[in-house]
């Protein structure tokens, strides 16, 4: 039998060194310690799980490949929101016109693949090894949470990409991806999504089960982290009243941010309405391979100067003139002569200005890449609970919880009156408007099964190579599996082109 690429991807956190690869364990992206070394503590333990803390916000093979947050830019481009001015410098334009993940040679598609394994490669070697470690029971229970919780977040990423979508109504019996739950070296055949998502479930609900409000930072994964995930995954699945009660819980003790932290770049968990993200410090930046390189205002990469990332202009003109969040994006930035000063005080004459482009993402500096990156806000959570209300038919509570998040926005905002699909409509909108950016529309389409639609928008033809339409549920909302994956892997099926 051939040996798997899972030697590299699925146990691809492991360093490899002269010993065998399977003794070793990541601890940071730069260093590895022996698997016996690591586990002597919960205090060597917990390096381990620094080690998948960090694995969210470092560079892989290029610097488009930035992480977790090279993936929420892969996911953004890919829906009508996000606007490319130009082709740039050809950073993910591939992506947007539709044919990077349709590409089984794609380094990128070989890239997130490979990097949801190392994830969750790493979270099985803590997992299989905590119990023995010495410690506290309340330590132990707390690494062993989160590393369920990255194991459950992965594999859920992962369904989301490489397989056909969650139908609520069907048996979900189509091809999902390989489950991985213990250390492996060689990797068996796709699990169906619907047993995909039920080990998903498993591994959260016990993340909660172990987990409590406390943490390190707001780059580890504490139960509300948890529960939002889960909130997340109740939503894909359609199973409403959970979606909701699990979002309200996550936000618990977590603020909406003011108007003035509004505009402060959403880049800093220090942000109130921060449940999850990753804080970057300055001796840990990645330059161009950073999140902020492609999608801040300020930033003086070639990327940003020659393509500013915009919004598309039709949801810009369903923005309310009286909510705060219209003035993250500039239609008038092409004109000197009515164009936000705030555009020109924070970027450097070479820069090009394109209108629409936005504000909401600002770097620490013209040369400076470093920001913290968001996973998880509040307001998701409050959209979260709105809009599965709504599909729940429970149009008062989700107005209510509407009203909530958006008359902190817009304080002109009336509670909606809309109904049934109406108010599910008005929610998506403002979720639309407030998660721009953030790594969510891909996902949202493809779990709602609607088509992309870029017509009548500020999309620039020549730039997603006239990529305007995919109709709902096509065979191209599959990622390719990776060639490397399927000459290694004798039990691996490609997608259906």
């Amino acid at each position: 039998m051939k040996k798997n690429i899972s030697k590299i991807v699925i146990v691809g956190s492991l360093l490899f060194t002269t010993s065998c690869a399977e003794d070793y364990l990541d601890t940071t992206p730069t260093d590895a310690v022996g698997v016996e070394e690591a586990f002597e503590s919960t205090q060597n333990a917990m390096a381990a799980l620094n080690g998948i803390h960090r694995m969210l916000h470092i560079r892989f093979d290029s610097q488009g490949q930035a992480a977790e947050s090279g993936v929420m830019i892969m996911r953004e481009v890919m829906g009508e929101d996000v606007v490319f001015t130009t082709t740039g410098n050809g950073w993910y334009v591939s992506t947007a016109r539709w044919l990077n993940h349709l590409n089984e040679n794609s380094g990128d598609v070989r890239f997130v693949w490979r990097y949801y394994y190392k994830v969750i490669g790493n979270a099985n070697m803590i997992i299989a090894n905590i119990d023995d470690a010495e410690g506290t029971q309340e330590e132990r229970d707390e690494i062993k949470g989160q590393a369920l919780a990255y194991r459950a977040w992965a594999h859920f990423n992962l369904v989301q990409m490489f397989a056909g979508r969650y139908d609520a109504a069907g048996a979900n019996s189509q091809m999902g991806v390989p489950i991985v739950i213990e250390p492996i070296t060689e990797g068996g055949s796709r699990n169906t999504v619907e047993e995909v998502y039920t080990q998903i479930n498993t591994d959260i609900n016990a993340a909660i089960e172990l987990l409590d409000e406390a943490r390190n930072a707001t780059s580890h994964i504490n139960i509300n982290v948890a529960k939002g995930i889960k909130a997340r995954i109740a939503l894909t699945q359609g199973n409403y009243s959970l979606a909701a009660e699990m979002a309200s819980e996550a936000r618990e003790g977590f603020q909406l941010m003011s108007e003035s932290q509004l505009y402060q770049g959403f880049n800093s968990v220090e942000n109130p309405e921060w449940i999850w993200g990753s804080r970057q410090v300055d001796d840990q930046g990645t330059f161009f391979a950073s999140f902020f390189a492609y999608m801040s205002l300020n930033f003086s990469s070639t990327n940003i100067r020659g393509n500013p990332k915009a919004i598309n202009s039709k949801l810009y003109d369903m923005i309310s003139d009286s909510d705060y969040r219209k003035g993250l994006w500039d239609p008038n930035a092409s004109d000197p002569e009515l164009r936000d000063p705030f555009i020109d005080e924070m970027t450097l004459s070479s820069f090009s200005k394109y209108d629409y482009m936005n504000r909401k993402f600002l770097a620490q500096a013209n040369a400076s890449s470093v920001g913290d990156v968001p996973y998880m806000r509040a307001a998701e959570m409050y959209l979260i609970e709105a809009e599965a209300l709504a599909r729940r038919g429970d149009d008062s509570e989700a107005a209510d919880i509407l009203f909530d998040l958006v008359s902190k926005r817009d304080p002109e905002y009336v509670k909606s009156t809309n109904t049934g699909e109406a108010l599910i409509e008005e929610i998506m909108i403002q979720r639309r408007i407030e998660l721009w950016g953030e790594g969510f529309r891909f996902y949202d389409l493809k779990r709602l099964n609607l088509p992309l639609d870029r017509t009548g928008t500020n999309q620039v033809e020549s730039v997603i190579n006239g990529k305007f339409t995919e109709p709902a549920g096509t065979n191209n909302w599959q990622w390719r599996i990776p060639i490397d994956e399927l000459n290694a892997n004798d039990n691996m099926i490609q997608n259906p082109s």
